[in-house]
């Protein structure tokens, strides 16, 4: 396949958001170093970490202007110096900078082979939101017959973290707005509650007879925070934090002491990658044999053209979306 000079690339001119987010059409097709391939976009996935980086909170996140996005899956099209074991035309995903765009590089170590069966887009969040869920479950040692309090249960970390948590034979709560219940009980939740219930920790409690829940994953953040540490067992609950969509929230050492006697884990799968590759390893080795033992089917996705990521932004920023959702960079694929 011939190469193009240039490309359609969303570019981040400013940190006040996505609305500061436009297409451009001249962008340089980046070549691949040594250990990179390059893929043609097919796919790019939209995170709440593209949010965070274009408000400037994402910690070390890039200075404007910048070509937005990280996660892609495509056709490989060149490779770099001592790249082995992949060639063109191999469906690879991962992530990388500037993902919303026609083009991209991928560390070639890090790239990871789109499932027989399975297209670029139905590959998207094997990068990213499935390694996180299971990897949240794991940290957080759920074992069978316990309870978890799964937050933003729709979207599309939450999502895989139910299908998870309920084949590892745990009790899901979900919370998530009412227009998704459906999504989520669809799932296997056992309950669902208004994510943005006043009185929510309480309701936990009510379903867990007073005793609050073995788990809880954290990715609300703000307000709902409160809720989180409120809604685990004494002593032995435990709250996975991998997330901060509703924005930071406070806590103390004394709050822990008096307040919440949880067990507190702090996740960012960015992270865990480079300090831990071999439980990361592990993770996606259990990935792989769950998609192999139709545990994890090839996800769904709600597509845009790459044009209207702007908008796809601001619809999840607002909580508009339910599950994965994907730009697609070449009109040819809409």
């Amino acid at each position: 396949m011939t190469t193009p000079g240039t490309m359609r690339a969303l570019r981040q001119h400013s940190l006040h958001g996505p609305q500061d987010m436009s297409l451009i059409t001249d962008a340089p097709v980046p070549r691949p170093g040594p250990g990179e391939v390059l893929i043609r976009v097919a796919a790019a996935g939209i995170n709440f970490a593209d949010l965070s980086k274009s408000h400037g909170t994402f910690r070390d996140g890039p200075e404007p202007p910048y070509i937005a996005g990280f996660e892609a899956a495509g056709e490989v099209v060149a490779l770099g110096d001592s790249v082995t074991g992949l060639a063109p035309g191999a469906q690879m995903v991962g992530v990388g900078d500037g993902a919303f765009a026609g083009y991209m590089l991928l560390p070639a170590a890090a790239a990871i082979p789109v499932p027989d069966g399975w297209t670029c887009r139905q590959a998207l969040g094997l990068a990213v939101n499935m390694p996180t869920a299971l990897a949240a479950l794991k940290l957080g040692g759920l074992a069978a017959g316990q309870t978890v309090l799964i937050h933003a249960a729709a979207g599309a970390t939450g999502q895989a973290a139910t299908i998870l948590a309920k084949h590892h034979g745990a009790t899901v709560i979900g919370t998530a707005s009412p227009r998704k219940y459906d999504t989520v009980l669809g799932l296997g939740a056992d309950h669902v509650l208004d994510s943005h219930a006043t009185d929510l920790a309480v309701q936990v409690r009510q379903l867990t007879g007073d005793a609050g829940v073995d788990l809880v994953l954290e990715s609300a953040g703000g307000p709902i925070f409160e809720h989180s540490l409120a809604a685990a067992k004494r002593v032995t609950g435990r709250v996975v934090v991998f997330g901060l969509a509703g924005g930071e929230a406070p806590l103390t050492n004394w709050d822990l002491v008096y307040r919440h006697q949880i067990q507190l884990i702090g996740l960012n799968i960015g992270i865990l990658i480079h300090a831990a590759p071999q439980l990361f390893g592990e993770i996606m080795g259990e990935l792989f044999a769950l998609i192999a033992t139709g545990v994890l089917g090839p996800g769904a996705s709600t597509a845009y053209d790459l044009a209207d990521g702007p908008q796809a932004l601001a619809d999840l920023e607002a909580r508009a979306t339910v599950g994965k959702l994907a730009l697609l960079p070449h009109p040819d694929t809409l």
